[in-house]
This record gives structure tokens, sequence and C-alpha cells, in this order.
């Protein structure tokens, strides 16, 4: 009888939701940093300013990296990432919000 090999790729889910209280603060930081990528080509430097100052969730987008959650953990190599942002009502008392809701594992083994 064989054991079954585990993969060594996890899919790690993160779901944030976060509150701007300065949207032109976070305009501005990406626009800093879209200004500071010095690889990026003209054409996709104008898009991505575009992007970022019409939607705030754009910008959000553009600044958080998921390289960046996990570049200084050990042992681990990043293979794959995707990632999005969009404006939400939220209300962290309603009894319908609930962060597991897209895992599909309702906990029972049966």
């Amino acid at each position: 009888m064989s054991t079954p090999e585990t993969s060594r790729f996890v899919r790690l889910r993160v779901d944030l939701v976060l509150e701007v209280d300065d949207a032109d603060a976070v305009t501005k930081a990406a626009l800093r940093r879209i200004g500071e990528d010095e690889g990026m080509p003209a054409a996709e430097r104008t898009h991505a300013e575009s992007a970022v100052t019409e939607d705030t969730a754009e910008a959000l987008a553009y600044l958080v990296d998921p390289f960046d959650l996990v570049s200084q953990v050990p042992g681990v190599d990043l293979q794959q990432a995707s990632w999005s942002a969009e404006r939400i009502d939220h209300d962290p008392d309603a009894q319908d919000w609930d962060l597991d809701e897209d895992d599909g594992d309702d906990g029972n083994d049966g």
C-alpha cells in the first residue's frame, strides 16, 4: 500500500475589506508608484494613471501586491497570483456577512 503524495502547491485566499478615509492619498500613492516604475512602457503608464485616477479601487489594486505579502516568508516561492478590487456595500453587523462564504467548506465531513 502506498501513501499518496501531498502537493507542494498551496492556494492562499485572502479577502480584505478596507475603509478608504482619504481617496486622494490612495490615488497619489498609486500615481507615485506608477511614476517610480521605470520599466513600464509609456502606453501602459498612461492607461494605469488614468485607471487609478478614475477609481480608488483600481488605485488600491495597484498598490497591494501579493508578492509583497509573501516575499519574506521563508521556504515559499510565489508561482501565480491574481487580484482585483471593487467597491462594495459593507455592514459588519449584518447577519449575512460571512468571510468564509466562498470557500465551499461547511465544516461537515459527511
